[in-house]
């Protein structure tokens, strides 16, 4: 989920008139069929459907795989992993050589999905339980729309650290805290770029190079942080640029949210490519996504308006210190990103490793 962007940049000028002018009439298709009604139909085209999902961990796509299979035998999800930076470069190739063979996307890159609608490439598709996601995180054509609610949390592991609660950012600047937080790049992923462009807006630049002389270690992946925290062989007790779901944890890892300091959440963005091979197979997969069931065992926050928060947790758009939809309106603002990307890369340097997919962490 994690959760960018050289190839959109190279790619993303493409004309829309490259992929041919999308139809006058162009209303979104409402569905109007029960669920067993589609699943049949997406059997009878072959039982496949091809997603690509934004994630920077291959195995954070298993429980859905597991979910959709379980739920419809006989149908198979050909799920990819991978930063979403790298599926919208790697989409945006496939339309340009009118190749398409993914049916269905899932990313963090809010900024694409406009300019793909523009360019007439995605399936106005209303699943059902559309009209039940909140009209703020849905495309007024249905041709894509949220269908999670994630953000940042500060993490820490209780078996190493017994101080004083975390609660504000500048908590991380205390002294114990010296060499042992674990942060990733901003300069490597968007959402974290925007977490530190908040912090930095409200402490000053100040902020910033009191955590440099806190030694951090700078990793890839907003997984890898979590990952390092939990192993009881590391040395790094706390993050702010990692998640690990709202549900009651099991091991050593507590989370919370910032008091006073501004922090990120957004919507995971779902769309049907026009060109989809598997249309019935993709519709399948996201009247799925939106089934309260889903909605309620995602992990994180639905988007449902009529599905309640995980226990103890405010619903997405109540969350407090937190614009939902801020961090799509920076991804929008193009040149601001790369602006604040590369002046983090001055300070940091490029981001070092290998990617999160294939690190081992």
């Amino acid at each position: 989920m994690r959760f960018p962007i050289l190839s959109t940049l190279l790619l993303g000028g493409v004309n829309a008139a490259a992929y041919g002018k999308p139809p006058v009439n162009d209303a979104p298709q409402v569905e109007k069929r029960s669920l067993d009604q589609i699943y049949k139909a997406a059997l009878k085209e072959g039982g496949t459907v091809t997603l690509w999902s934004g994630g920077d961990e291959r195995n954070q796509g298993d429980g859905l795989k597991t979910a959709f299979e379980s739920a419809f035998p006989g149908m198979t999800l050909n799920l990819t992993v991978d930063l979403s930076k790298y599926h919208d470069g790697n989409i945006d190739q496939q339309l340009a050589n009118k190749n398409v063979y993914v049916d269905s996307i899932l990313l963090q890159t809010a900024h694409d999905f406009p300019r793909w609608k523009k360019q007439g490439v995605l399936l106005k598709y209303a699943p059902a339980g559309l009209d039940k996601i909140y009209p703020d995180f849905k495309d007024g054509d249905a041709a894509y729309y949220g269908y999670l609610g994630v953000g940042w949390q500060f993490i820490w592991n209780h078996d190493k650290w017994k101080g004083k609660n975390i609660q504000e950012f500048t908590d991380f600047l205390r002294p114990e805290f010296k060499g042992k937080l674990v942060l990733t790049y901003p300069n490597d992923d968007d959402a974290v770029l925007f977490a530190f462009d908040l912090i930095i807006e409200k402490y000053g630049n100040k902020w910033f190079e009191d955590l440099l002389k806190q030694k951090p270690r700078w990793v890839r992946g907003a997984a890898t942080p979590a990952t390092l925290i939990a192993d009881p062989k590391s040395l790094y007790i706390a993050s702010f640029t990692s998640a690990i779901g709202l549900g009651q944890q099991s091991g050593p890892l507590n989370f919370t949210f910032p008091k006073k300091g501004q922090h990120v959440t957004w919507a995971q963005t779902a769309a049907i490519l026009k060109d989809a091979p598997h249309p019935e197979g993709a519709k399948l997969l996201h009247n799925f996504l939106l089934t309260k069931d889903f909605q309620k065992a995602n992990g994180f926050w639905s988007l449902r308006s009529d599905v309640p928060a995980p226990s103890g947790q405010p619903k997405f758009v109540d969350v407090p210190g937190s614009d939902p939809l801020a961090f799509r309106d920076f991804m929008l603002d193009r040149p601001k990103v790369e602006r604040l990307r590369f002046w983090f890369e001055d300070k940091l340097g490029t981001a070092q490793g290998l990617s999160p997919l294939i690190d081992g962490l």
